[in-house]
């Protein structure tokens, strides 16, 4: 019965690997989007918010039962990110740089992963409406021109 066991639990091992190998860049890129690390630099921040996603899917593999991995992970780094949003106030940064956590995080998951508004308002738990509002005020400030730097005396 050991080696049933240990057999299965290497078996999950290696499809968990094989998935986190696979996926990994495409959630490191959407870990740092919201973050709002610029992707030319280390991106400890989006490592760290990845990693514990990673974790807690891992920790699930056994009870998906035919659920999307990818998908599992997203919404755990999403989740994490809406409930430490406060870390990410000032992002250093990149190209979501100029809208608040709450901005980035509705922006990437409707444009970026093409998730439907009513399953993101129902991810995040807002209603419909503020998911609207909070992505077409993200797109206004992207689409409004940047104030100019100050001068230096």
């Amino acid at each position: 019965m050991g080696e049933r066991r240990w057999a299965r639990e290497r078996r999950r091992d290696r499809e968990f690997e094989f998935f986190a190998a696979g996926a990994a860049g495409r959630l490191l890129h959407l870990a740092a989007l919201l973050t709002g690390e610029p992707a030319a630099q280390p991106v400890p921040a989006a490592e760290e918010l990845l990693i514990r996603a990673l974790a807690r899917t891992y920790a699930a593999w056994d009870r998906l039962h035919g659920e999307d991995p990818y998908e599992r992970t997203r919404r755990e780094l999403a989740a994490h990110f809406a409930h430490t949003g406060r870390r990410h106030r000032r992002p250093r940064g990149g190209l979501l740089c100029r809208l608040t956590p709450k901005e980035r995080l509705v922006l990437v998951l409707r444009h970026h992963e093409g998730i439907a508004e009513e399953q993101t308002a129902a991810q995040l738990g807002l209603p419909a409406e503020r998911v609207h509002e909070l992505c077409r005020h993200a797109v206004a400030a992207l689409r409004s021109p940047r104030p100019a730097p100050a001068a230096a005396p």
